[in-house]
């Protein structure tokens, strides 16, 4: 992080820089911070109807938004612990509730309803990220960490499912599949621009897998795309991608800058350690990060594929 000569404004350092790059990202965009004092952010995602980012403090037990020029104030306490987040088809908030072992969103007239909970007839273990998909179909990866992470434990921790995975909600609402079941510590996820592949993140072997998508929602075998290097503070966790396909994840030194094809293109040095990332503004060019403690915005140049 750096200032610029004559520029009051904080600057992000990039590093790892290969061709490329800078059609994506400046050398040295800016960095501005919308929010400090939490302790765990996660979960950011812009709801541009409103023109607002919502994000969530897991350790917290807070769902906050925040608006330029207004601020931010409370969405929901407690919120179960809350992980990821996104928007639906139809615009409300849909959350991975990481210690209450739901999926649950927001309904139009304020009330909250619980979408998912089981597999076959079996709890989940804590949902950690969620998108969906163009059909309506709503999709997570569902570790373990809800149930031994100090300050985000649920109050019932008993591991009722051998593996941890990542699963879909059809588009109707009455099934939970299994898609991925081979996982060692699922986190994040994220479709590519057309949705032909699901990118997913392990967080313990550091690595980025491909899955092709089905027409029916399942997925084939998976790839490995990228594995992530640096000995900084960071691991594989949230992860979106641009319009072009380059593929956004967080990892050691802040956030890694992926090509379609697998190459690193470079990395935003974000202060902190950072959690997850979504884009947001009119333009979707806008980057917000969430760290332990803070959320960030900076800018670039390729526009993030919109949420709903």
């Amino acid at each position: 992080m750096l200032k610029k000569p004559g520029h009051p404004e904080v600057w992000v350092d990039t590093d790892l820089i290969a061709p490329g790059f800078e059609r994506v990202v400046d050398r040295d965009p800016p960095l501005d911070s919308i929010a400090q004092g939490l302790t765990f952010g996660e979960g950011p995602v812009w709801d541009k109807r409103t023109g607002q980012l919502y994000w969530v403090d897991i350790i917290g037990n807070t769902i906050w938004k925040w608006k330029p020029g207004v601020g931010r104030e409370v969405v929901l306490r407690p919120s179960g612990h809350a992980n990821g987040m996104t928007f639906d088809k139809e615009g409300r908030l849909t959350v991975a509730g990481w210690c209450s072992r739901t999926i649950y969103r927001f309904e139009h007239d304020g009330t909250i309803t619980t979408i998912a909970s089981k597999y076959q007839d079996k709890k989940f273990n804590s949902p950690n990220d969620i998108v969906v998909h163009s059909d309506g179909s709503t999709y997570w990866t569902d570790s373990a960490g809800g149930l031994v992470i100090p300050g985000m434990v649920a109050q019932d921790v008993q591991r009722y499912l051998d593996m941890m995975g990542v699963f879909r909600l059809t588009p109707d609402g009455k099934e939970v599949q299994l898609v991925i079941a081979d996982c060692t510590y699922p986190n994040g996820l994220a479709f590519s621009p057309d949705e032909k592949i699901l990118y997913v993140n392990d967080t313990r072997l550091a690595l980025i897998r491909a899955f092709d998508v089905n027409p029916d929602g399942s997925v084939g075998p998976g790839r490995i795309f990228h594995k992530l290097t640096g000995t900084e503070d960071g691991v594989a966790d949230g992860m979106k991608c641009d319009v072009e396909g380059n593929v956004y994840c967080t990892g050691p030194g802040g956030v890694h800058v992926i090509a379609p094809d697998g190459r690193l293109l470079g990395r935003l040095k974000i202060p902190g350690h950072c959690t997850n990332m979504g884009f947001g503004d009119d333009d979707w060019k806008s980057l917000y990060v969430t760290t332990f403690k803070q959320v960030y915005r900076t800018r670039v140049k390729v526009p993030g594929v919109a949420v709903w």
